[in-house]
């Protein structure tokens, strides 16, 4: 294997720039080309495509964002798609694929090597945390440090108010930003999509006598609560608790995006690393991911099928921490 590509797709992540630095330092280093494939399988399609040298990825590791660029893309999901963009790999001679994304761009690459045999290897890079085969996924910890910065200062103006604050944070299908960031903020409750009855538990709290005693509350609020999002279930207590002074703050897109932190940025740097090694080993349909400490490889079809849960001793420290 003498050239391959790297690409980012779905959400961006802060580490994903450091990750691209990686990939292309690697191989520069085992004298293969590489070569930056713009915004996605969409990028891919359209013939976005051109060489990645090593000065070309100076001074991105501490930028948020990918300077790839990211995009979904619908024309892949077409026979007529994928036929162009592997017809547009193979003019340029690119005999494999770094894929930096989730669940989706690892999907899209399994789909990929069943119909043209080209070969890919999968780096998790999302905030969400929510992809098997790996203890942390890119950019998931610089996003919990920007959301607990927000709690933080929300904090602050809950206290001085006497306020209850929900607070929502990003996580369509996964509780684990809003379990990291409630617990190191110190949040008298988590609402969480993975755990059913969340919120029963935290009105029966609010009814308690030992909450009365306090001044103000915050509540962490997953995005994908299946209860509804953070202003539907303040209205449901505004509702049952109308001594509260009720508010709500949504963080949004916010959590995507500033530096890495130390920990993105080396995560980044050692899977990058090691997709690379395992690509031109011959691996291929897997991804690679950090497992108490050490990289290891998981096939796209269990990243994608399986579920990663929420640490049961997490969950039942928080619900300690929290009364």
């Amino acid at each position: 294997m003498k050239t391959i590509g790297v690409f980012t797709s779905g959400g961006d992540s802060p580490g994903m720039n450091a990750c691209i630095r990686a990939v292309v330092r690697t191989a520069a280093h085992q004298g293969i080309s590489v070569f930056g494939i713009y915004r996605g399988f969409q990028g891919m399609i359209e013939n976005e495509i051109l060489p990645l040298e090593t000065k070309a990825v100076g001074n991105i590791i501490q930028y948020g964002g990918t300077i790839l660029k990211t995009a979904r893309s619908k024309d892949f999901l077409t026979v007529e798609g994928r036929k162009r963009a592997f017809e547009n790999l193979t003019n340029l001679n690119i005999e494999g694929l770094i894929c930096i994304g989730g669940d989706g761009t690892y999907t899209g690459a399994e789909v990929f090597l069943n119909e043209y045999g080209m070969p890919s290897i999968g780096v998790p890079g999302t905030i969400d945390n929510d992809l098997y085969g790996t203890d942390f996924t890119i950019g998931f910890d610089t996003a919990a440090n920007t959301a607990l910065d927000a709690i933080d200062r929300i904090r602050d103006t809950a206290d001085s108010h006497n306020r209850v604050f929900f607070i929502e944070v990003m996580g369509k299908d996964s509780g684990f930003l809003s379990l990291y960031a409630g617990i190191a903020g110190g949040a008298e409750g988590i609402l969480v999509p993975e755990i059913l009855d969340d919120i029963n538990d935290l009105e029966k709290h609010f009814m308690s006598d030992e909450r009365r005693k306090k001044h103000f509350s915050i509540v962490i609020v997953a995005e994908g609560e299946t209860e509804g999002n953070a202003f539907q279930i303040a209205e449901r207590f505004k509702q049952k608790f109308p001594e509260f002074d009720i508010r709500v703050s949504v963080l949004g897109h916010i959590q995507r995006g500033g530096k890495p932190s130390v920990n993105d940025r080396i995560l980044a740097s050692a899977l990058g690393n090691a997709a690379v090694d395992y690509l031109l080993k011959g691996e291929r349909n897997k991804c690679v991911g950090m497992v108490n400490q050490k990289v290891v490889l998981t096939s796209f079809s269990d990243a994608i099928s399986k579920k990663k849960t929420i640490d049961d001793g997490l969950w039942k420290l928080s619900q300690i921490l929290s009364k």
